[in-house]
């Protein structure tokens, strides 16, 4: 749980009274534009990070900085990739495992399993520098697996990376969660974030600005309909035609296809279909429901594909 906390760097105010929950077994989404806020709360719920007022608490304990019993039950995949390049995968997971008190063993066991998890098993005696930027990514998530983390914070975890591996990656994200995991993650891929995230938390200026789960979201934008059509043969007239109709703000043509835009609330799906039916015959429709980067963009107004934040 964070808890109204706040963090300044000299003038700038990074968190401005944040309140955010996550609740066990989640995938809890974190987004905002760069300068919002993301990383700091981030350190922050790491224990990487002392806030200036406010609270944050995990498993019922106080998170603060040097907190070594919560930290054992933490993992954090870093957005930047920290595996040592001239040691192999296993001794990577070695190296990692034993700082979190794991040996003999134990240690070899839980290598082979989380190796295994991450479809690296084949490769554990290469090193990192002879692999691909995917194959790095998922060496980046074992190292923060190994110990079995109860909460594992995942910092744009998939950057760079081929579809493959990003599909593996949110593939094996979601089975954590079903194995009992809460993760916290953050992506500018927006829709990473609405395929697996259970809620979402939007910041922006050191606020946190919306929160609860991507349908809950969209509900409370008022975003504009639009509606696609495929006809039999449109002509100029039919535009017109619905073009007039009440709430239509746009209507574009190409070939037999029509996009029209209506005002949000405007329902006017039933009467943009009644007068499609002079164009030759309705031969597909689709209706776009608002995502969660529509959603995204009327909050904040910005774009999330600018690159990290700093």
């Amino acid at each position: 749980m964070v808890n109204d906390v706040v963090k300044r760097y000299d003038s700038l105010l990074a968190l401005d009274h944040v309140d955010f929950e996550i609740a066990q077994g989640e995938i809890l989404g974190l987004l905002g534009p760069n300068g919002a806020g993301k990383t700091t709360a981030i350190r922050a719920l790491a224990g990487l990070l002392p806030v200036d007022s406010g609270s944050i608490e995990l498993f019922g304990e106080a998170q603060v900085p040097g907190a070594m019993g919560l930290r054992r039950r933490l993992g954090l995949v870093t957005q930047e990739i920290t595996v040592f390049e001239d040691l192999s995968a296993r001794e990577n997971l070695e190296f990692f495992g034993g700082l979190y008190g794991l040996k003999g063993a134990e240690l070899r066991r839980r290598i082979a399993e989380t190796l295994d998890f991450v479809c690296l098993a084949e490769h554990a005696d290469a090193r990192p520098k002879k692999y691909s930027g995917g194959m790095k990514r998922r060496l980046n998530i074992a190292c923060a697996l190994t110990h079995r983390p109860e909460f594992l914070i995942m910092d744009e975890p998939t950057v760079g990376i081929d579809p493959q591996s990003r599909n593996h990656i949110l593939e094996s994200v979601k089975s954590l969660r079903d194995r009992g995991t809460t993760i916290l993650y953050t992506s500018h891929y927006m829709e990473e974030v609405q395929a697996i995230a259970t809620r979402v938390v939007i910041m922006d200026q050191g606020h946190a600005i919306a929160q609860g789960t991507v349908d809950e979201l969209v509900e409370r934008i008022q975003y504009e309909e639009r509606v696609r059509l495929e006809l039999g043969s449109p002509t100029e007239e039919l535009v017109a035609r619905i073009r007039a109709l009440p709430g239509v703000k746009q209507v574009e043509r190409e070939g037999a296809s029509l996009t029209v835009v209506s005002e949000a609330g405007s329902a006017n799906l039933d009467r943009i279909l009644q007068a499609a039916q002079g164009g030759g015959g309705v031969r597909s429709v689709q209706a776009d429901k608002p995502s969660l980067e529509d959603v995204f963009l009327t909050l904040t107004g910005k774009s999330l594909r600018d690159g990290g934040e700093s």
